[in-house]
């Protein structure tokens, strides 16, 4: 079946795009796997308009006010294979299943890569954070801690201590060199050398950082910043330039959030190295614009 635009992906970049396609008055198809970044958040903060509602919430709302459109379809399942074909593409299910249109937005998002510490990957999203802008006000005015992934960390660091009292829990990655040891001090954040063996629940909603000699050090919360690792293999197998940043890679997009692929247009975590729900949502409208402008002038 023939669309104007499929849109890979069903969370916020992915809705928002299609949305302003189909309010061009074109074919639209969704294809959303069903795996949101944020699924383990039990509530979003800082989204204009929206701040402490659950994210599946908001993503049920705006897919139903999606559907009202009669040119728009959303299926579920996984988009594993896109080629150009013709004047466009195909993009074809994980079932075989396959579809084709006239422009395609890649909003197919990125999985985070945590830490390899016990306990971390059952608290992602309660107590164990990466945002302080989505998190921070709800856990501020307390001891916080940063669980290192290498000497960035130290800027997020310094950063999440406008929050609360933070110690640096380094992992066992590195020691601060003299200039670092300084803004650590100018910060007032206590820097822990030691490997983190464990995080555990503290019985009161806060964590207790298990460290090596059996030592301990509770927390509100622990602020980390994972590696992330793109979720789908679409751009790559399109061709799409990437962007290598310190923690992982980014599709190139231009200010209208193209690609270096003619007709492809990527929005949301996988096409910015900075995340929040604001700049997905934003980064979505504009690609669902474009692409529909494209469809118009081109």
């Amino acid at each position: 079946m023939q669309y104007d635009v499929i849109v890979v992906g069903g969370s916020f970049a992915g809705l928002s795009a299609a949305m302003y396609a189909a309010r061009g008055r074109r074919k639209v198809l969704v294809i959303d796997a069903g795996q949101p970044r944020n699924r383990f958040a039990e509530h979003s903060h800082g989204f204009f308009g929206q701040d402490g509602r659950a994210p599946s919430d908001i993503l049920e709302e705006a897919r139903g006010q999606l559907l009202a459109y009669p040119a728009v379809k959303v299926i579920d399942g996984r988009a594993d294979q896109a080629a150009v074909s013709g004047n466009g593409f195909e993009v074809r299910m994980d079932n075989g299943e396959g579809f084709g249109a006239t422009r395609l937005v890649l909003a197919t998002g990125v999985r985070d890569i945590l830490p390899d510490v016990p306990g971390l990957t059952d608290q992602w999203g309660k107590t164990v954070l990466h945002c302080p802008y989505c998190h921070g006000y709800e856990v501020a005015g307390g001891p916080l801690g940063v669980l290192a992934t290498g000497p960035m960390s130290l800027h997020q660091a310094e950063l999440i201590s406008d929050w609360g009292d933070v110690t640096l829990f380094a992992n066992g990655l590195f020691e601060p060199d003299a200039d670092q040891a300084r803004a650590l001090e100018k910060r007032n954040i206590r820097f822990e050398p030691a490997k983190v063996t464990e995080v555990q629940e503290d019985g009161s909603g806060g964590l207790v950082v298990r460290l090596d000699g059996d030592r301990g050090a509770s927390v509100r919360a622990l602020f980390t910043a994972p590696r992330n690792v793109m979720a789908s293999p679409l751009a790559e197998q399109l061709g799409c330039a990437f962007n290598e940043g310190p923690l992982g890679r980014a599709i190139v997009v231009d200010d209208k959030q193209e690609t270096s692929v003619p007709g492809v247009y990527a929005a949301g975590d996988a096409a910015r190295l900075m995340h929040n729900i604001a700049f997905a949502v934003s980064g979505g409208a504009m690609a669902g614009v474009a692409a529909h402008q494209s469809l118009v002038f081109g």
